[in-house]
């Protein structure tokens, strides 16, 4: 019965995304965010059930874990993979690395695209605190000519995986490793995940260690006394990567470069 309750509750989901996908269908179509995470799985298959215009972008992080890129290659075809301008670790030179309470690689490599159009996005409610506060359709406070529909908002975990079974969509394989949430590889929120990805990615690890040491010596050269707590790149790599850990040793850890 509770099986039969939460198909019943998906199929209806469903039928109201389609209808709302239909009724808010810009002439120029719609462009749809795809993360290739488990909750675009489900916008994308939406918006092809639907039938609506639409345009399928990744942006491109240059740090998206490989598996992600493969998963989108296969099973999203019509997605465009953007590329930026200047790939994610020599923006980390320049910037310094990104901080749970600093991270300001989110708006360079992920919100852009989009820009006077109505997006379609995987964001939920069920992931967050703030996520929960966003509402279906909202003005992007950044770029108030584009909009967002956040399609799933209302959707459960329980939904999107009944999705995913009732409709045979495929889905990144990470997850069945144990993965909650896809994003960038060693991202500052992840937490403990962090340590597992460098073990996963070595390869990955190696280029995050020389983007840390031309970024060090970088400081150095222009005076920086805040990179004097380390004595190399590899080390403030090391602090880095355990930083969950070192700010809970230390409230005022938080590091400023620019």
């Amino acid at each position: 019965m509770l099986i039969e309750k939460q198909l019943f509750e998906v199929r209806n989901k469903v039928k109201e995304a389609i209808a709302i996908l239909k009724d808010l269908e810009p002439k120029e179509g719609y462009y749809l965010a795809d993360s290739g995470g488990k909750d675009s799985d489900v916008i994308l298959e939406l918006a092809r059930m639907s039938g609506v215009k639409f345009e399928s972008h990744h942006n491109l992080t240059t740090i998206d874990p490989p598996d992600v890129i493969y998963h989108m290659r296969e099973f999203h075809k019509e997605t465009v993979i953007d590329r930026p301008k200047i790939p994610f670790l020599q923006m980390l030179v320049k910037k310094g690395f990104p901080q749970r309470q600093r991270r300001w690689c989110c708006a360079v490599y992920k919100e852009s695209g989009g820009s006077g159009r109505l997006v379609i996005t995987g964001i939920r409610g069920a992931e967050s605190a703030k996520r929960a506060g966003r509402k279906m359709v909202e003005f992007c406070y950044k770029d108030t000519g584009k909009r967002y529909l956040n399609i799933i908002h209302s959707w459960k975990d329980e939904d999107v995986w009944e999705f995913h079974q009732k409709y045979s969509v495929p889905y990144c394989k990470l997850y069945d490793e144990g993965w909650k949430r896809i994003g960038c590889l060693f991202c500052p929120i992840a937490g403990k995940r962090r340590l597992e990805e460098v073990k996963k990615f070595p390869k990955y690890r190696i280029l995050f260690e020389k983007a840390f040491d031309r970024m060090y010596k970088d400081k150095k050269e222009k005076g920086l006394t805040s990179v004097d707590r380390w004595k190399d790149g590899k080390e403030m790599f090391d602090w880095w990567i355990n930083e969950e850990r070192t700010s809970q040793e230390d409230p005022d850890q938080t590091v400023m470069f620019e």
